[in-house]
């Protein structure tokens, strides 16, 4: 039997780079979509390279996704790719809604004419419920996108659902709103992973190579590493348990929308302070606050309610929220040693 073959946008990613090992590991021939970058280094999938095919191309490109789909014919296409940081969104809203929102139709579009017959994932993001109508939030919980990346998501999500249900060629596309899910492979854009690596340079007491920040600063200045707004409430489970479901969603006989989270939520300021406590050092003599880091417009609550995914895939979370920061930490602590 011809082994499954999956087609994987933003491959080189924290999701896609998971993705394309779990999907390896099952036997899957694995293709994926990425931007041309003067290094040519693959990032994330840069260790399995040999393993993979890669495509050059873009979302805003519909001639580059043709033109890989028409080559590769997959079974299962998996769209990840996007400007994933709600906050940047803000300074970059065109961007977040010509490749997250018209970049995912291209790939629904491109699909239905060349792999009719292919199943796709799109990745919805729990930041379409914005400020929530209710805690927790499932599938049946109203969107209110509260940033350009937000609401980028949602109009991807919103074609996905009419694309599945159009009379004259329904497509299979399931679409996960993954609730936060972070790892080691997680961007710096991101508070999770500015946490760690923060206190792996505090704890290694480094002076030089410190990352930098979404503004372009190092991340620790002073012996200090700057936040937003500390009381922030996220779902924070971990990427690889995440991953698991994207996949489950497409071995259904029938496409659907599912929630996936932990059921758990925390703030900002718990998320530091268990990092910090990691290595013996009170958050407290490390962190200060800045208004540059808040958005204009704040998100959240954010609580998901994964019965239906529990139900449904029989699907569970298997990383607890303290276990996912000591998994970060210990990771940047030898990356930035």
């Amino acid at each position: 039997m011809a082994s499954k073959k999956a087609f994987i946008t933003g491959i080189s990613g924290q999701d896609g780079s998971y993705l394309t090992e779990f999907l390896l590991d099952k036997g899957y021939e694995v293709a994926g979509l990425v931007r041309r970058s003067a290094t040519g280094d693959l990032g994330n999938v840069e260790a399995v390279k040999e393993q993979i095919k890669i495509y050059y191309g873009d979302l805003q490109s519909p001639e580059s996704i043709a033109l890989a789909l028409l080559d590769f014919k997959p079974d299962e296409i998996y769209n990840l790719a996007s400007l994933s940081s709600p906050f940047a969104s803000f300074s970059d809203k065109l961007g977040s809604i010509m490749i997250t929102g018209v970049g995912a139709l291209h790939v629904f579009e491109r699909a239905k004419l060349i792999v009719p017959d292919a199943k796709v994932y799109q990745a919805s993001t729990s930041e379409m419920f914005g400020v929530p109508k209710a805690v927790p939030q499932n599938e049946d919980t109203p969107f209110s996108p509260a940033n350009p990346y937000a609401a980028a998501k949602e109009f991807a999500h919103r074609m996905a659902v009419i694309s599945r249900k159009d009379s004259k060629q329904p497509q299979y596309i399931a679409c996960g709103i993954l609730f936060n899910h972070e790892s080691p492979r997680r961007g710096l854009n991101f508070v999770t992973r500015k946490i760690t690596a923060a206190v792996a340079c505090i704890k290694n007491n480094k002076k030089e190579g410190i990352p930098l920040n979404e503004k372009g600063e190092p991340i620790v200045q002073n012996g200090k590493l700057k936040l937003g707004d500390l009381e922030a409430k996220r779902d924070w489970g971990y990427a690889p348990d995440y991953i698991e479901a994207m996949w489950m969603m497409m071995q259904l006989g029938k496409a659907d929308d599912f929630v996936i989270a932990t059921g758990e939520t925390h703030t900002v300021k718990e998320f530091a302070q268990e990092a910090f406590a990691v290595v013996d050092l009170n958050w407290q003599d490390f962190v200060e606050t800045s208004p540059n880091f808040v958005p204009p417009v704040q998100t959240g609550p954010l609580m998901g309610d994964a019965s239906k995914a529990k139900k449904v895939l029989k699907w569970q979370p298997k990383t607890k929220f303290k276990d996912l920061i000591k998994i970060m930490v210990h990771a940047d602590l030898a990356k930035f040693s």
